[in-house]
């Protein structure tokens, strides 16, 4: 039996408020899901701009608890309804000043399944992040939904082939990566990096980066461009539009067909698994080295 799922991308724009942003999703969701996705992921930092480009305490205010906080819970009550998957990208609150760049997973009948909390924390001009956040301590989880087997990497994250590797090797089927990441210094990387990640770890891989401007804050423009790749790193169609990625500057929803079938295929006809060799990798993990 064939294991087609249909996922589902948004890249959205900043509207100017937390409530707005969350019913502009709300409304996507069930478009989503009117067009038969059965897995969605947000973008990084959903419900709000990417306060990262300026350090001003005011955006703590953005924090909730997960999976305890309002929107996890209203996300559960969405996926139930509509039968499906949703990664959900928010500001987590540990405790008052212990805080987390953190994507929320939730299945297809509304059960939390739990949460992924980015690893690596950039600090740079326009990408203050380490202003906000704290490293991600969870690790690598991989998660088993109604839609196969998915983990979660987050924007800077994917600069490092580490995680994939992990996610891969803990049974990951497919890699969601919501990002904020805008035109510059590492554009041209978009287009290469995360398909390698599908490429060397026979997964497909779900990723999207927000889109506009949010000019209050500072010069980001946000370049979309989001996509799915196959295991073999080709582009999937848009059912819509047909087109291999989402616009470079408009807000846009994107649903793929994904046959998870690939990733046995794949697996077997490229055996990186197979030939890895751990034992000579210790360097890896040695500070010195």
């Amino acid at each position: 039996m064939s294991r087609l799922i249909r996922g589902a991308l948004l890249q959205a724009t900043w509207t100017g408020d937390k409530q707005s942003m969350i019913d502009k999703h709300v409304a996507y969701v069930e478009q989503a899901a009117d067009q038969g996705a059965q897995v969605m992921c947000f973008q990084e930092l959903f419900y709000g701009p990417y306060f990262c480009q300026v350090q001003d305490p005011q955006f703590y205010n953005y924090t909730e608890a997960i999976p305890n906080g309002p929107t996890t819970r209203l996300m559960q009550d969405l996926a139930r309804r509509h039968k499906l998957v949703l990664i959900v990208p928010m500001y987590e609150e540990e405790q008052t000043g212990v805080y987390f760049n953190t994507a929320a997973v939730i299945d297809a009948d509304g059960t939390y399944l739990g949460k992924y909390r980015k690893t690596h924390i950039p600090q740079v001009t326009g990408f203050w992040e380490k202003f906000y956040f704290k490293p991600g301590n969870l690790g690598y989880p991989v998660f088993d939904t109604a839609a196969g087997r998915v983990g979660v990497y987050i924007c800077y994250d994917r600069h490092f082939p580490e995680g994939p590797r992990l996610l891969g090797l803990h049974g990951a089927e497919l890699i969601f990566i919501p990002s904020a990441t805008s035109r510059g210094l590492s554009m041209h990387l978009w287009d290469i990096e995360q398909r390698a990640h599908a490429i060397f770890n026979g997964v497909f891989v779900g990723t999207i980066n927000r889109v506009g401007r949010e000019p209050d804050l500072g010069p980001n423009d946000y370049y979309g461009s989001s996509y799915f790749t196959d295991p073999r790193g080709q582009y999937l169609p848009d059912l819509t539009t047909g087109a291999p990625k989402a616009s470079d500057c408009e807000e846009q929803l994107i649903v793929c067909d994904l046959d998870l079938d690939q990733v046995r295929q794949v697996r077997n006809t490229w055996q990186f698994y197979r030939d890895r060799r751990p034992e000579m990798y210790g360097d890896l993990t040695n500070p010195a080295a």
